[in-house]
């Protein structure tokens, strides 16, 4: 099949840059692996809101309903993202995954398992979170709980009056172990290393308004207020085992690490509804022993410990996004990465920022 763009993914990265090409009157295609569009967003657990606020939130030319919360919860976004799609007459074709994308003369081959398909231009909107992590540990094999990733967690009725084991405090860890909390288990959260947690709201005004107006600051400036801020906002953390990185918020951003935006977790922390555990040294068969020896028994371990980009099968290294989320090399070849800058103004609003770009962009080369 020709055509002038294809749109690798039907989240809302492609689902976005989908819009903003129909609008610009471009050709494009868009092809999906999965069996409906937004597959990440329908498996995350149920508690699940966005924690950036809906006025900066939406895709573009939608904004989210007025009768939303400011906060919209998980199956409100799955219904914006199919209302979405429908509005703009967006047809993904379902259960087509990508091989490879190459260049041929002055068009791109994107080889799938449907056939190929020939392209001016690619535009690969894949997301950071298409295939789970799950580390190894020694002796895990041996553990009799339940094993899982965090990508498999839908809720905690399951594990009411059980000792669960959080492994990794990134938002989506915090978030299950206070869902857990709330409903009756025991979670302990293990930390590997530091954390900046901030609040969803700083004294009323939303963290992603805080940092939109702190984006032209001095870093130095930033990495000296911010530590006290927090500390004013939160507490000091190190009493309960939670340190703060030394590398400041914003260059642990451009690192691709976001901070934890609590929603909840540090009152149950600091309360002693969550435990707080170092690093795991190994599993035993009812348990872990951490690193600083202490064993403790557990019924389950849920593994909160991120995802990989998808994109590692099909496209080469010199193509794939650098650290902020582009890649001025690909994009002079044809192919454009849309959704792989998370900044702490929000992933959502940057999409639609980097779609609208793109499309202009490319609407702007004919």
């Amino acid at each position: 099949m020709d055509t002038n763009v294809v749109i690798v993914g039907a989240g809302p990265a492609g689902l976005a840059v989908a819009a903003c090409l129909k609008k610009a009157g471009q050709d494009f295609v868009i092809l999906e692996k999965a069996a409906e569009i937004a597959p990440s967003w329908r498996r995350h657990y149920r508690r699940l809101h966005l924690h950036t606020v809906k006025s900066f939130s939406s895709l573009p030319f939608v904004p989210f309903p007025k009768s939303h919360p400011r906060y919209v919860p998980r199956e409100k976004v799955v219904a914006y993202l199919d209302a979405y799609a429908q509005r703009f007459g967006l047809k993904p074709h379902f259960g087509v995954t990508v091989k490879s994308i190459r260049r041929e003369g002055d068009r791109l081959q994107v080889e799938t398992d449907a056939g190929p398909f020939s392209a001016s231009k690619v535009i690969v909107a894949t997301g950071n979170n298409a295939q789970p992590v799950m580390p190894g540990f020694p002796g895990i094999e041996a553990f009799k709980g339940e094993v899982l990733h965090s990508s498999a967690y839908t809720q905690a009725a399951p594990y009411a009056g059980k000792d669960v084991l959080v492994v990794g405090m990134g938002n989506t860890g915090a978030e299950i172990a206070l869902d857990l909390a709330d409903s009756g288990a025991r979670p302990t959260m293990s930390l590997r290393k530091g954390v900046h947690i901030v609040p969803r709201q700083l004294f009323g005004v939303p963290i992603q308004m805080v940092g939109i107006a702190s984006r032209t600051m001095p870093r130095a400036l930033n990495d000296w207020m911010f530590p006290k801020i927090l500390d004013l906002a939160l507490g000091r953390l190190e009493k309960y085992g939670i340190v703060r990185p030394k590398q400041g918020i914003l260059a642990q951003i451009e690192a691709g690490r976001i901070p934890v935006i609590d929603v909840g977790t540090v009152a149950a922390i600091k309360a002693g509804r969550i435990g707080i555990a170092p690093d795991i040294a190994s599993f035993t068969g009812h348990g872990v022993t951490f690193a600083d020896g202490v064993e403790k028994k557990f019924d389950a371990a849920i593994f909160a410990t991120g995802y990989r980009p998808g994109y590692d099968g099909f496209l080469p290294a010199e193509l794939r996004p650098e650290k902020s989320g582009v890649n001025p090399r690909a994009r002079q070849l044809g192919v454009y990465l849309v959704g792989f800058y998370n900044p702490v103004t929000g992933l959502l609003r940057e999409i639609g920022i980097e779609a609208q770009a793109v499309a202009k962009d490319i609407a702007g080369r004919g």
